[in-house]
């Protein structure tokens, strides 16, 4: 068999079909080929040799690429530590001071992913052979009941049995904004374009001290660029007698103009206080609860397809006010007072009126009511008399966010509640993978609305990005442009202006995008994707209505349920290839997740072995339990 990039994704089947092979031997040779341009086991994204001032937005205890925990044996495929605790075991003063919280720089993982990947090799079954090939896979082709695998520009050529595409973040071709940019750049020597990519992969060294440079964007890619640009250049960050961050030029930084559609940078997630092991359990989006809605869709609307607006949103909405407010009135009162109101507000959150009684019984009337769109683009419709005038305003936003999540995650009843996101991904998996919602409304509810708002709330960095972020604006090193980001050409360089903030238009020449690139298999600049699309052996998810007879053509690889075999052309799974992560998004939702965690096994671990158990069936000698081992 062959796995396709072999990042956390492609690990994590490696790792899954080792762990069974271990557990039920087999007789005759398994001969596992795992092709990777970058690192075994860390991918591009993850390389060991990018800067260290890149960090995770995972916490530390948080991440395990391993299905089973340690057990005294060596660290192998089912065994093995989670990454603070492969950290414990390896010092190194780099990392000497991480806690179960904090959060580790990206090529820490990194480390962590290739030992992971030589550990499972070295501790495999002797009949169990892994080899891995250091190049980029050029064509995958049906070759009789057979794939050929070609690599090495050609030059490699391959027969094996099984394929699993796990390639991870793609490199899309420029689309026609970024086409019009690049064109901009090429026409005067003195001005540059960067397209979107991980902010390791950028040219940031080129940029000049002193000059100026624009971003497109306000998420983490957004932090890790600025990182680079400052203290990535020397900067120093400091608190001063009264504790607030300040920061210390270098004098080698250029001046960073930054926008994006909401103006806001992304917001920071509450200080980790949740066990390694926590697991939320729904108490309103619950599984029985989406059945109930699908069964309703079905009888109004001739198909279980939900509407996400009307059917899940409200769902999640009262999982997020529900933990607010158990969590406020915890500070308030005490523990037992929490679980009484919480045991009451069950019965009544449908209920705007009734709620409104219980709150005043419990004494937390003055509670904030929980506007997730509203947090997430605080400037709609507002307008500003300067930039200074927004600076003020997004700082003072910025800093409350900060307090907020210095509260924790548990103890902190905004952070507690928006927190309830990342814990409900499950639920809304279950909503909304494999057409779940209706065409329309998952184009335009969920990718188009809730989607980016989830992210801006609930998927951000640590608090202490958000502060530098504060920081570097008041030491004059990062300007915000604002909301409702407008980019233009200018003869001299690329004009970043916002038309909610007077006199904020600022010419730049070098202009970076920092939004990660969308999967879009019509958009992949891989010859591998191509080829495969073009020979019909993939196709693209299209979620269609089949009542309206309304479709949404969503970028994503399409797959059929676990064990996720590809739809090709004409329909058909193919029993024989497989694909997991970033390129199915979109039939299936944030994947972009690289791990899994330590405790009970989340779906990272999950759908590894659901491809490993079925891959591992067409062995003559292999039996299969069907669970995990």
């Amino acid at each position: 068999m062959a796995i396709v990039g072999m990042g956390p994704r492609g690990l994590s089947v490696l790792e899954r079909l080792v762990a069974r092979l271990t557990e039920a031997p087999v007789a005759g040779a398994v001969r596992i080929w795992t092709f990777e341009p970058g690192e075994q086991g860390a991918g591009r994204i993850w390389r060991t040799s990018q800067p260290h001032w890149f960090a995770m937005n995972t916490v530390a205890g948080e991440v395990s690429v391993y299905s089973g925990s340690p057990d005294g044996g060596p660290h192998r495929a089912g065994a093995g530590p989670s990454l603070y605790e492969w950290l414990a075991e390896h010092p190194d003063p780099r990392w000497s001071a991480l806690g179960l919280s904090d959060y580790a720089p990206r090529p820490v993982y990194g480390e962590y992913l290739t030992a992971a990947y030589r550990a499972i090799v070295a501790n495999a079954p002797a009949n169990v052979h892994v080899l891995p090939v250091s190049a980029r896979v050029d064509r995958v082709e049906r070759t009789g009941g057979r794939f050929t695998v070609t690599a090495y520009s050609g030059r490699f050529a391959l027969a094996v049995d099984k394929v699993i595409l796990t390639t991870g973040h793609p490199c899309n071709a420029p689309d026609a904004v970024n086409q019009r940019f690049l064109a901009h750049a090429e026409d005067n020597d003195n001005l540059r374009y960067v397209l979107g990519d991980s902010a390791a992969e950028m040219p940031l060294d080129a940029i000049a001290a002193g000059s100026e440079v624009g971003i497109i964007g306000l998420g983490l890619t957004f932090f890790d660029v600025v990182a680079a640009l400052t203290a990535g250049r020397g900067g120093v960050f400091t608190s001063d007698d009264d504790g607030v961050l300040r920061y210390r030029p270098s004098g080698k930084e250029p001046r960073i103009i930054a926008g994006s559609r909401s103006g806001l940078p992304m917001l920071a997630r509450g200080r980790n206080q949740k066990a390694s092991t926590y697991r939320y359990q729904a108490r309103f989006a619950t599984t029985a609860a989406l059945a109930a809605a699908r069964q309703r869709a079905q009888a109004t609307h001739g198909s279980p397809q939900l509407d996400f607006r009307g059917d899940v949103l409200p769902l999640l909405q009262r999982e997020v006010e529900h933990t607010y407010y158990r969590t406020l009135v915890r500070r308030r009162q005490n523990r037992e007072a929490a679980e009484q109101f919480a045991a009451r507000h069950l019965d009544i959150a449908h209920d705007p009126a009734l709620v409104d009684k219980l709150l005043a019984e419990y004494g937390i009337a003055d509670a904030q009511r929980i506007d997730l769109d509203r947090m997430a683009r605080p400037f709609a419709g507002v307008e500003f008399d300067s930039p200074e005038h927004f600076h003020r305003v997004v700082t003072d936003l910025l800093r409350l966010d900060v307090a907020e999540a210095v509260q924790g995650n548990l103890a902190g009843p905004l952070k507690a509640a928006l927190d309830i996101l990342r814990d409900l991904r499950g639920s809304v998996r279950t909503a909304v993978d494999f057409g779940g919602l209706r065409g329309e409304s998952h184009r335009d509810d969920f990718l188009g609305a809730f989607n980016p708002v989830n992210t801006m709330l609930s998927a951000g960095p640590p608090a202490f990005r958000v502060e530098q972020t504060c920081a570097l604006i008041e030491a004059g090193v990062l300007v915000v442009v604002g909301p409702a980001l407008q980019v233009g050409c200018e003869p001299d360089g690329f004009l970043l202006s916002s038309p909610q903030v007077r006199g904020s238009g600022r010419v730049v020449p070098t202009l970076i995008d920092a939004r990660i690139p969308r999967p879009d298999l019509h958009a992949d600049a891989s010859p591998l994707t191509g080829q495969l699309l073009a020979d019909g052996l993939i196709s693209e998810h299209v979620n269609s209505d089949p009542v309206t007879g309304d479709w949404f053509a969503t970028g994503g690889l399409a797959v059929a349920r676990a064990p996720f075999h590809v739809i090709d052309a004409a329909g058909n799974a193919d029993p024989d290839l497989y694909a997991l992560g970033i390129p199915t998004e979109n039939q299936r939702w944030f994947t972009q997740i690289g791990n899994g965690r330590p405790g009970p096994l989340t779906g990272f671990h999950v759908d590894a072995d659901a491809i490993a158990a079925d891959v591992l069936t067409s062995l003559p000698a292999y039996a299969t339990t069907g669970v995990l081992l």
